[in-house]
């Protein structure tokens, strides 16, 4: 019996369809990720479900093609910025890109605020935002600054999402001041710009990138088992028996009967992909392999 967080018993055949093959991919990730450091905004963002808004693919003005340092199509990770300037929106802040960057010098991929990601350069490509050799290496997204305590938090779930799903979209693991640094950690590196962002920013709602980082990897960790920052899927199903080392399977028989299996189980923590449900009794089972099912009690 293959299970996606070990292996208890064998001689079960799984049945495999395109949603499972896509979870299979990420056998090694069996708990769901939780903030580590201390954060009220975290707690916030988890606590109430926050859902980020769709990536909105906003093609801009700036036409630098070129490629990252180890070619087209292949960033290294992303610099996490954040715009210094109050009640200015992403989409103001886009419409100020396009029409000013040969003067100023400088674009970036993304833009986001509580209300929108706006993405307004193919991410293959590389921007000009933090100095030569981060630009080489890196995706470029600005942070909007908000002026209430909801509109940050949602900012950062906005971003933390963006950044997620671009490690994801190019197969980068999340490591915290590798594939994803802030502006101050480039410049602090390579000494090619003396921007500090966003550390200050975030300081002013008792904010930091460690703090940031946690969230990031919980959505990145979420996103690629449930395809969901907040865990919610109702395909994908994570098990445990507080009370046994393992948790019961059962078959269900055409007039549905509930036959206990003795000699299976599935292992505590373990995340199954479910295709079928059936409420039997007043508890519904979910169907983990071909024949057979686990209670919903199990959940969790």
């Amino acid at each position: 019996m293959e299970l996606l967080g070990g292996i208890i018993i064998t001689k079960k055949k799984l049945f495999f369809i395109i949603s499972f093959i896509t979870l299979l991919s990420i056998v090694s990730l069996t708990k769901v990720t939780t903030i580590k450091a201390t954060s009220k905004i975290n707690d916030y963002i988890i606590s109430n479900k926050i859902k980020p808004v769709s990536i909105q693919n906003q093609e801009g003005t700036f036409n630098k093609w070129n490629g990252y340092r180890n070619g087209v199509g292949h960033p290294e990770g992303i610099v996490v910025h954040e715009t210094s300037e109050a009640n200015v929106t992403a989409q103001q802040f886009t419409d100020r890109f396009n029409a000013n960057w040969p003067k100023l010098e400088t674009y970036v991929h993304a833009f986001v605020d509580n209300n929108e990601i706006l993405n307004i350069h193919n991410t293959d490509y590389t921007v000009w935002g933090a100095g030569p050799t981060a630009n080489a290496r890196y995706i470029q997204v600005e942070l909007c600054r908000v002026n209430s305590y909801d509109a940050f938090a949602r900012s950062l779930s906005n971003d933390a999402y963006y950044i997620a799903s671009k490690l994801i979209q190019y197969n980068l693991p999340d490591i915290p001041g590798q594939t994803v640094i802030s502006h101050a950690q480039a410049s602090n590196t390579w000494h090619e710009t003396t921007h500090q962002d966003p550390v200050y920013y975030f300081s002013t709602w008792g904010y930091d990138m460690d703090q940031f980082n946690d969230l990031i990897k919980t959505y990145y960790n979420n996103l690629k088992v449930y395809g969901d920052v907040n865990a919610q899927n109702d395909h994908i199903i994570k098990v445990n028996n507080p009370h046994a080392a393992y948790v019961p399977l059962v078959n269900i028989t055409n007039d549905n009967k509930i036959i206990p299996i003795t000699n299976q189980g599935l292992a505590n923590g373990s995340i199954w992909y479910t295709d079928q449900s059936k409420t039997i009794n007043g508890i519904t089972y979910r169907r983990v392999a071909t024949t057979e099912w686990v209670a919903n009690t199990y959940k969790g």
